[in-house]
């Protein structure tokens, strides 16, 4: 009995240093990695680079860092002289090289080390975005749509982007801002019927912004479109000096589908009126947006009341209505 006792005791002791010893082997391993580092920020002289630790396991307690300029295609790389923080400062000496950090992982057990990728070469990088492919607008452009903004591609990673929807002539001689239509979707309205529309993106960087305009959409349509005319309808949307020269916008509605003249006559009180002609390079799709600007003739310059007259008329001569504006200078 006594013996037996012995061997049970024997027995359970190699059993717990076996144990205790695989539980000690298997606590015994250095941190491995399983995604490399990365680095964040512009690799142009002046600015921060960041190092990212990547994923480790074997739960590393500290980490370690080394920075390392490399040759343009991220061969050849060695340390730099005290760059051992998870920042870096790029200097002028990085001019023509790519950047690397090595990280090192450490815990009880051992330490392993991991290098990031390149970064782009310090020196060689374009700048402000510019525009590779247009931005471009989808969605139905009648009255109660909603229409959507693509940016486009871009070089020079944009961290943003900015849009700017404008109203645009039927014949694109003009196009100006709406105001407060800044977001990436934009709802058809009313005042939209006769123009075209486009976006402006802009975008943006550390560096520097650039800026280009969509093409233009198809000619806004009213949900229903209007009731067939027997003549052209005109109406003045606005009128303004510009220096000496007048700018007027003014839409027109025709049922023929055929380009049409504007007509406008300067009046002064004591002066002679004098009419001059535009023809429209799109024919109103029912309707249409155009801008005409001109110098008004000699005798209409000066201070003073002066009056514009529009009419439309169509290819088979019917005119619409007069519409006027009297501007005092």
């Amino acid at each position: 009995m006594k013996r037996s006792r012995i061997s049970l005791v024997l027995a359970l002791g190699v059993l717990t240093a076996a144990l205790l010893g695989t539980a000690s082997a298997a606590t015994q391993v250095a941190p491995i990695n399983t995604a490399l580092p990365t680095i964040t920020g512009t690799a142009s002289v002046g600015q921060t680079l960041t190092a990212e630790n990547g994923t480790w396991t074997n739960s590393p307690t500290a980490y370690q860092y080394q920075w390392l300029r490399c040759s343009a295609t991220g061969a050849s790389c060695v340390g730099v002289p005290g760059a051992t923080q998870k920042t870096y400062l790029v200097v002028a000496a990085d001019r023509g090289h790519a950047l690397r950090v090595r990280v090192t992982a450490v815990n009880v057990d051992g330490a392993t080390n991991a290098r990031s990728a390149q970064t782009a070469v310090v020196g060689q990088t374009a700048g402000a975005p510019r525009n590779q492919t247009r931005p471009t607008v989808t969605g139905d452009t009648t009255v109660g749509q909603e229409l959507t903004a693509d940016p486009g591609t871009w070089t020079n990673t944009p961290t943003s982007y900015a849009y700017q929807w404008q109203r645009c002539d039927l014949d694109a001689s003009v196009c100006f801002d709406v105001g407060g239509a800044t977001g990436k979707t934009y709802g058809v309205r009313d005042a939209d019927i006769g123009y075209r529309l486009a976006v402006v993106v802009t975008a943006t960087n550390s560096t520097g912004k650039g800026t280009i305009r969509s093409a233009l959409t198809d000619f806004v349509e009213p949900t229903v479109s209007p009731v067939k005319n027997g003549r052209p309808t005109i109406k003045l949307i606005s009128v303004r000096f510009v220096g000496a020269r007048v700018y007027a916008r003014v839409r027109v509605c025709d049922d023929s589908a055929k380009n049409l003249t504007i007509l406008e006559t300067d009046s002064r009180p004591g002066k002679p009126s004098y009419t001059r002609r535009f023809s429209t390079l799109v024919a109103p799709q029912p309707c249409g947006v155009y801008t005409r600007n001109w110098v008004p003739a000699p005798r209409f310059r000066g201070n003073g009341r002066y009056t514009i007259t529009l009419k439309a008329r169509d290819k088979s001569g019917s005119t619409s209505a007069a519409v006027h504006r009297t501007l005092f200078r």
